[in-house]
């Protein structure tokens, strides 16, 4: 009787390994992700410290603060106080690196996980829910989600700073948030109707 081969130790002919084993070229991008994560913290930092100083009155971080969300400054004049609609645009921004970091995360740990090899993080207390059950087709979903959230802070922000920028550039963000949503829309109902014949077989 032929023996019966273990698929776990069955070996790949030479050029299918070769194929498979070129997932690892994708773990410089995930690497270089992580140094574009270094980035976003360093910035929120920067952002921050400019805001405490500015509320603790040094005029210098306020003049960097209003520069940094955008407002008009009459030039020669630096603003005279921090006002609420300053705070909010900033605190906004902070929100927004903090939402990008989190799409950052998703695409490093979910793409890695799906792409490149398991983490084996079954065991681990601060294993992400979502992990468990991540595959290509739900983490498109959920990066089409995340854009629009950050799209949606960017938005706001627009809104709020409508006075500092024209009809053309309100109108243009408007409409980029309505074809993310629609894109969105339509991510999730081509994979809602791909995996509807799985879950029927089922």
């Amino acid at each position: 009787m032929a023996r019966l081969q273990d698929p776990t130790n069955a070996k790949l002919r030479p050029l299918p390994n070769l194929i498979f084993m070129s997932r690892w070229l994708q773990l410089p991008l995930y690497l270089g992700l992580i140094l574009a994560q270094c980035v976003y913290v360093f910035h929120f930092w920067v952002e921050l410290v400019h805001l405490i100083e500015a509320a603790f009155g040094s005029q210098t971080a306020l003049q960097a603060v209003v520069s940094a969300v955008g407002q008009p400054v009459v030039a020669g004049a630096a603003p005279a106080k921090l006002t609420e609609t300053t705070i909010m645009l900033v605190v906004l921004g902070l929100i927004d690196v903090v939402m990008i970091s989190n799409l950052l995360i998703m695409v490093i740990v979910g793409g890695y996980e799906t792409f490149v090899s398991r983490m084996n993080l079954e065991s681990h207390p601060d294993q992400p829910e979502w992990l468990s059950h991540v595959n290509a087709s739900v983490l498109k979903v959920k990066l089409a989600t995340a854009i629009i959230g950050i799209s949606s802070i960017h938005l706001l922000k627009t809104f709020i700073n409508a006075d500092a920028l024209s009809d053309r550039v309100l109108i243009a963000q408007t409409v980029i948030h309505i074809a993310f949503l629609f894109s969105a829309l339509a991510i999730a109902m081509t994979d809602r109707l791909l995996t509807a014949p799985a879950r029927n077989a089922h």
